[in-house]
């Protein structure tokens, strides 16, 4: 069944590997086989992986456009995993169902979860700074 996306002036893509940009006004495109699409809200940069689990989204998300060294990123996966599950042991099950779906080959659902766990290392982080000020 075909996609169709639009695209907003000046939006960003990655499309089967190639990161493409909008220009100036809306388009419409109609992907008609299966690829890897990752829109501009779903890309994150190198810069942006500066957490643990962001680093953690950073590597799926390299495993989902960057088939060709996808051992290299399943290896530095499972590396943060270890060393997050170790600094923060609550977020195993969660960490559990990401990797049953890159065992899975299912990237874009672990890229969905792990969005999930950045926002609850987001929390861990704030309720561990209330707790240094003694709130």
């Amino acid at each position: 069944m075909p996609l169709k996306l639009q695209l907003k002036p000046d939006e960003r893509l990655i499309l089967g590997g190639a990161v493409i940009t909008n220009g100036p006004r809306s388009a419409e495109f109609i992907i008609e086989n299966k690829t890897t699409i990752l829109r501009q809200g779903d890309i994150m940069s190198p810069d942006e992986a500066d957490s643990p689990c962001r680093k953690i989204y950073f590597m799926i998300q390299m495993m989902y456009v960057d088939e060709p060294n996808l051992l290299r990123h399943h290896k530095g996966y499972w590396e943060l995993v270890r060393e997050v599950v170790q600094a923060a042991p609550g977020l195993l099950g969660l960490i559990d169902r990401i990797s049953g779906r890159i065992l899975a080959a299912d990237y874009y659902q672990a890229l969905k979860l792990a969005k999930t766990l950045i926002e609850r290392e987001q929390e861990l982080i704030a309720h561990a700074k209330e707790s240094d000020r003694g709130v």
